[in-house]
């Protein structure tokens, strides 16, 4: 790099080079480069003792930039992020146009200047084309055969012609409120639809219930696109926004009675007669009240309302957009996780969050003024619960679980879900280890996310269109957002998403006495089957379709060209 020549002669000049590593030079201001470049002219005081000609003032240079090196490579230095330097900051994100972010706030962290830090360094080959210094490529990121399944939903010609009689029924109708956060009224929406279906009545658009938790008073035009959900569906039910004009003195019939798993033969035993008489019938509390194993036709008609009919409004729609433009982020791949670490969860599950004593308290507290909150199994112990795997993983749990999959240190990670239990301080395990950590307020404009402060709804549909736009999935939890993701990027193309194993990984969690390179060959195996390859769900009875839509509502190229030909 550096040249040492003599004054001007007529003999041949003898050349020297020092090589120096690329990521010194990279780390030197143009002065300092262009020191190296340009020799200083001989000074006429200068004796040969100090000479730059003096192998000892090579080699001491020469060492400085080594341990600058050193440094640099082994303790990851860099002066742009010193708590000096003038450009580091903590004000919040402050994006050039979509894509750039200036800054980062709450749980992001930034190492550049000009935006968001790229995966891998870039440099320039002889050839002019660009490379990586340091790739993320790997299995990691590596998608899953999704054996040739593509959306099929041909319906049998007897649906069809069905489909004609029930469309003309226009003189009774199906009342519906859904409760529960965004995705669980979600799923009962989605069978609302076909509790319509199966008693040929016309559905009044869902009535979504103020949440008790978050106190979310949203419409279902506030969190769903209406006209869409009406148009695709209009060969399959009637949605109506209300009531008309001829059925609204009528009292409806009220029925909270449904049982879980009901069957469509349960469903027209007791309400087609009283729907039939009364005109009007209002259903409540319909979470797993409908049959998971339906019909084919009734099982595609789900999978319809879910992937195609229930699509968010534009605004939500453009909003979850551009946070996952900024995520990608000029074509980089990223990972998105489904966190559960609010206190609510904690209290529901009957978990600890295993922060300190004082936090369990508040849990257990909160648990006992109300035991109605918890979920299931109120006989299992906190222990129990956690070695079968019915407990959410922490903050350290995830950050293991990655870097046993082998997640890139530099993937950009997108993390969803609500104000952690004890604080952001409680994601620094995955913050350290993974530094481009960001989530929906770190990804916004001032002002942006301010119209649905209070909506948890909304947030929760953000979240979703963020998460489902990822390159690689991994919910630290079940719930209704991770079967509902699930089912989604099945659907697009068995799109990656990793199951944790949590129920056999929790041994190894526990043993301290077992080297990190045990642990992560081991728990790598644990998911060798499960990041999101295709599962039959005729294979698992009682499971949902829009979780497992193989075989119903995805087949392979013959099984498609044998449907229409049948049609």
């Amino acid at each position: 790099m550096a040249l040492s020549k003599n004054s001007s002669s007529s003999s041949k000049k003898k050349v020297s080079y020092i090589s120096v590593p690329s990521q010194i030079i990279n780390s030197l201001s143009s002065s300092s480069l262009q020191s190296l470049l340009v020799s200083p002219k001989k000074s006429s005081k200068c004796t040969n003792r100090f000479s730059y000609r003096n192998p000892r003032i090579w080699f001491f240079t020469l060492f400085l930039f080594s341990l600058f090196g050193m440094l640099k490579l082994g303790f990851n230095f860099d002066p742009i992020s010193l708590p000096f330097s003038p450009c580091s900051t903590s004000q919040p994100l402050i994006f050039d146009g979509e894509n750039r972010a200036e800054s980062n706030l709450g749980f992001s962290e930034s190492k550049s200047t000009s935006g968001y830090s790229n995966s891998s360094e870039i440099i320039q080959s002889e050839g002019g084309k660009n490379e990586s210094l340091f790739t993320t490529e790997g299995d990691f990121w590596k998608q899953p055969d999704g054996l040739g399944f593509k959306p099929c939903l041909g319906f049998s010609g007897q649906y069809r012609r069905d489909s004609n009689s029930i469309l003309k029924n226009r003189w009774k109708y199906l009342l519906v409120v859904v409760s529960g956060g965004m995705n669980q009224q979600r799923n009962q929406i989605v069978d609302a639809v076909v509790i319509a279906r199966i008693l040929g009545a016309s559905l009044v658009v869902p009535v979504l219930q103020v949440n008790v938790i978050w106190g979310d008073e949203s419409e279902f035009a506030d969190i769903f696109d209406l006209e869409h959900f009406k148009s695709v569906l209009a060969d399959d039910v009637h949605i109506v926004s209300s009531l008309p004009s001829t059925h609204v003195m009528t009292r409806p019939v009220e029925e909270k009675r449904t049982p879980l798993h009901a069957s469509p033969q349960w469903i027209r035993a007791h309400y087609l007669k009283r729907i039939n008489r009364e005109r009007v019938l209002l259903l409540r509390g319909l979470d797993s009240r409908l049959s998971k194993d339906l019909p084919s036709d009734l099982q595609k008609l789900r999978c319809k309302v879910a992937f195609q009919a229930l699509r968010f409004s534009p605004r939500i729609l453009e909003l979850g957009n551009k946070l996952a433009s900024r995520m990608r982020n000029e074509g980089q791949q990223y990972l998105s996780l489904h966190l559960r670490m609010e206190k609510d969860v904690w209290v529901r599950t009957g978990c600890l969050p295993g922060l300190t004593p004082e936090y369990d308290e508040i849990v257990n507290s909160e648990r006992e003024s109300h035991p109605e909150l918890l979920t299931g199994r109120s006989n299992m112990t906190y222990h129990e619960r956690k070695l079968a795997g019915l407990c959410p993983l922490t903050a350290l749990e995830v950050t293991r679980l990655l870097k046993a999959l082998e997640a890139p240190k530099d993937a950009r990670i997108y993390w969803a879900g609500g104000e952690p239990l004890g604080g952001k301080e409680v994601l620094d395990p995955l913050t350290k280890s993974f530094p481009h950590f960001y989530n929906k307020h770190d990804l916004a404009l001032p002002g942006e996310l301010e119209p649905f402060a209070k909506k948890a709804s909304v947030m929760a549909a953000i979240d979703y269109i963020v998460c489902e736009k990822s390159d690689v999935f991994i919910p630290s939890h079940g719930g209704n957002m991770g079967h509902a993701l699930q089912g989604e990027r099945a659907y697009a193309g068995h799109k990656k998403y990793i199951t944790p194993n949590k129920r056999q990984m929790l041994p190894y969690f526990m043993n301290s006495s077992l080297p990190e390179s045990d642990f992560n060959r081991i728990v790598k195996d644990l998911h060798r089957e499960s990041f999101g390859q295709p599962e039959l769900r005729m294979s698992k009875a009682g499971k949902d379709v829009t979780k497992h839509p193989v075989p119903e509502c995805m087949c392979s190229d013959r099984q498609q060209q044998q449907q229409q030909s049948e049609a």
